[in-house]
This record gives structure tokens, sequence and C-alpha cells, in this order.
């Protein structure tokens, strides 16, 4: 960080964290009430791993709400078809709002949104304020948010590893701008939410297509895939992230080590407490 430079704000897709927190620790991992917890314990891990490594001025943790369908159910049925969680995952995810609570940080989570809106929500309100922001997710969607103002880390090896991109790592990679991400996975498809695309588009032919005409719109604009447009512009509406999502107040905040061990205690969770409080 520059001399005289503000710290960024980081924002972190929780339920990203979350999956990679509990494939990454064995359910061997209990608390003092016999259950699984090495979501829990994976996930400060990881929160005090990224803090550690970034040092930001305060640290958001947003999360999807599993239980309400969101609009982009709506513009398509089949989106995140048959995705289903093992109780053992869900009653850990429940908790995590507390956990990052007893950190000092804040959290996001709201009927209708995902994580990521909340990401899009903060990134902008961060950039309107002249800050930075660092956007912590395993998920290429947000990718739309690369900016020069915005980076996104993608964790590697649980999150002793982030991979940065920025506008240029997005075209490398894509072969288009952040701003026409979502017009990409419209047209390529997305496997992980179900999204099928533009019949017998791949990667390399949405970019090229885009390329020439700038945006799905204009595709379409161009008698292109006009049997698909409805669906297609349902697509386009459901990668989009929606930075309208309501967002708590972030000021900034250090990690309240102290309270994160004291929780982690009360769970019993004492490897976990005991790591928290050499750190305070």
């Amino acid at each position: 960080m520059a001399p005289g430079q503000r710290a960024p704000l980081m924002v972190v897709d929780g339920d990203s964290l979350a999956h990679r927190a509990f494939h990454g620790l064995p359910q061997t991992i209990r608390g003092g009430d016999g259950h699984p917890a090495n979501m829990l314990v994976g996930f400060a891990t990881m929160l005090a791993s990224l803090w550690a490594a970034e040092r930001p001025r305060t640290v958001l943790a947003a999360f999807d709400t599993l239980t309400e369908p969101t609009y982009r159910s709506g513009l398509f049925p089949g989106y995140q078809a048959g995705r289903a969680f093992p109780p053992e995952l869900t009653a850990q995810l429940d908790r995590l709002p507390e956990l990052v609570g007893a950190f000092g940080f804040p959290h996001a989570r709201a009927a209708g949104y995902e994580a990521d809106d909340f990401l899009a929500a903060a990134a902008r309100a961060e950039t309107a304020r002249g800050g930075r922001t660092l956007v912590v997710t395993s998920d290429r969607d947000a990718f739309q948010l690369a900016s020069e103002t915005v980076t996104v880390l993608l964790p590697r090896r649980g999150v002793t590893e982030l991979e940065r991109v920025g506008p240029a790592e997005v075209r490398e990679r894509y072969g288009v701008a952040p701003a026409q991400v979502p017009d990409f996975i419209a047209l390529r498809g997305d496997p992980s939410d179900r999204l099928p695309g533009a019949r017998g588009i791949g990667a390399v032919r949405a970019a090229a297509i885009l390329t020439e005409h700038g945006s799905l719109e204009a595709v379409l604009a161009a008698g292109r895939f006009a049997a698909e447009a409805g669906a297609l512009r349902a697509y386009l509406e459901i990668a989009r992230l929606r930075a309208d999502a309501p967002l708590p107040p972030l000021p900034d905040a250090e990690p309240d080590w102290a309270g994160a061990a004291a929780l982690a205690g009360r769970w019993g969770l004492r490897r976990l407490a005991e790591r928290l409080r050499q750190r305070a």
C-alpha cells in the first residue's frame, strides 16, 4: 500500500469460503456439542489469514439466503437446479454470521439477494467513496466487478495463495472486458448455475461475437439468435450482479481476536480458540 493510501475494503463471498472450508477439512473436527465443526474452524482460519495478508480497513462477509428464492429462479426455473447440501454443511453455514460478528466484522444477508450481489453493492459504494475494494471469491461471475479500483482475489490452497484478477486478467481469460462478462456468460452458459447459454456457442465463439458486436443486445438487434432471444435476455439478467443489495454500515475495524476466541471457546473449539488468543 502506498504511503498515505487508505486501506482497501475487503468483501468476502462467505458461501464460497464456507464450501472451501467444509470440503477442505475433515468432518471429524467436532465442537463441544459433538456436531461437525470443520467449516467453522476452516472459515475462521481463512478469515484471519485473509486479514493478515491484506490488512484491509474492514471485512464484509456476504451470504446467500438458501431458504428464500431469488428473482433469478423466476427468470429461469432451472437456475441452480439440483443443488442439495447435507445438514452437516447447512447447520454450520447458519452459524457463520455470528462468527463473523465475533471478529468485529459486518455481514450481509437478505431475502432475494445472493452473496455476489452484496459484493457488487459494496464495491460500487467503496469506489464512489474514492476507495479500493478486494473481492474474495471463487465465483468467476465476480469478474464483471474488476476495475481500476476493484481487484478480484481467487483463493488457492485454502486461502494461502491468492490470484489477483483485474481488467487485464479478465481479458486474458475470457477475451472480453469486465463489463461484458454478463453478456459472455449469457452466450456461453454457466454449468455451475445450470444456465445453458446459446446453442452451439462456447467460450471462444462467445468472446468473438462480443468483440464484433459489443453486447448481447447488439447481437440480438443484428438478428442473431432470434429464436433464443428471450431466453438469452433472461440469462443476461441472471448473470448481472445487483449493486442495489442492502449493505450494513462499513466503518473501519480491526479484528476482535479476543471476541472471536471467546466464541470459539464457547463452541468447544479449543484449538481454534487458542490460536485466536495468540493473535490477540
